[in-house]
């Protein structure tokens, strides 16, 4: 049995199996809903049911909570039909541009640029190629059947590798292969590319980017992507990390704001030691946006990091700084020990 589904204010339509999601027939039907994890964790794909009915399977309170849900929201990645549906969303153009493939992958360089983390070079099989937009991630398909995802940390043009930058979690199955056991020629398996993150070329509007940790990476990609399209947008990077260190690609980072005309760099530490000598901003990094930018109401924000920093900055923007909701676009990490807090 399969049921139809209709986004409003589009009309697209589409099928969506008996005990599929919502988000998993749109994306193999190249409907562009916006979404992230696919795990019920970010709220990304969060949208309105209009008529019809679903149920929604194991999900976090956060990203969709009862009181949302028996106003009408739903949460696509989690939300399975009993019937037609009509829905309203804002659809994202171009997610169906460029094909979803499984691909075997060789691990090609592997470079520790910090304590904890690694930038992790892939080498595609010689007749691939993948096609992907800047701030997209890949999941890598694991032999007890559980995925892991991945920014990609380079532009699409930058494509003799993909990178990805990955931060030791300890104890977590896949970072600990990665950090202990894991070597130059392995072979991995991946799909992709995946994800609504990326930059909307359609605006001319100036550009936050805000980082947290590792988040850092398909921001890296947005911005070398920006400069590769000769983009004339200012943007201001805010990265933010708890010691200095964990702005693992700092000079970099520095060498934009000497070099690109439209280009800001703020970096932003929040439990500096005595020892870092740290002379910068201190503080949590979306708050040092705020301070800087008190009205943001003709801004676009990408963020990308620990899921606590999206959320606030979302909350903030919108209701102190005048952003509006639909000029916020975002990536929660979210880790394992994060779902797992349901």
């Amino acid at each position: 049995m399969s049921f139809e589904v209709t986004v409003q204010p589009s009309g697209r339509q589409f099928t969506c199996d008996e005990g599929e999601t919502v988000l998993s027939a749109a994306i193999r039907a190249g409907v562009g809903l916006p979404y992230g994890c696919k795990n019920g964790a970010c709220g990304t794909c969060k949208g309105k049911l209009l008529e019809g009915s679903v149920t929604h399977s194991a999900h976090q309170q956060k990203a969709l909570s009862e009181a949302e849900e028996q106003k009408g929201a739903a949460l696509f990645c989690c939300a399975h039909p009993h019937s037609d549906i009509v829905i309203e969303a804002r659809e994202v153009l171009g997610v169906g541009e460029f094909p979803i493939k499984k691909l075997p992958t060789r691990v090609a360089k592997l470079d520790k640029v910090a304590d904890d983390v690694l930038v992790v070079s892939l080498q595609l099989p010689a007749n691939e190629r993948l096609q992907y937009r800047a701030g997209q991630y890949i999941e890598f398909l694991l032999k007890d059947g559980k995925r892991r995802s991945y920014s990609m940390a380079n532009a699409p043009h930058l494509d003799e590798h993909v990178t990805l930058h990955i931060r030791h979690l300890p104890g977590g199955t896949f970072t600990d292969h990665v950090f202990g056991t894991m070597k130059e020629r392995d072979i991995l398996r991946f799909e992709g590319p995946q994800g609504t993150f990326f930059l909307r070329e359609d605006s001319d509007k100036p550009m936050v980017l805000l980082a947290s940790g590792t988040g850092f990476a398909p921001i890296k990609a947005i911005i070398e992507h920006a400069v590769h399209q000769k983009t004339e947008r200012p943007m201001v990077l805010y990265w933010g990390g708890r010691r200095p260190k964990d702005l693992y690609m700092h000079a970099l980072c520095e060498e934009w704001a000497r070099t690109l005309p439209n280009f800001k760099y703020v970096p932003v530490v929040s439990d500096a030691l005595p020892e870092d000598a740290w002379t910068g901003r201190s503080g949590f990094v979306h708050r040092a946006v705020m301070e800087d930018l008190p009205d943001l109401s003709g801004h676009q924000v990408y963020a990308c990091g620990a899921p606590v920093m999206v959320d606030a900055a979302m909350q903030d923007y919108v209701a102190q700084c005048g952003l509006p909701e639909d000029e916020f676009y975002a990536d929660a990490f979210t880790t394992e020990a994060d779902l797992a807090k349901g």
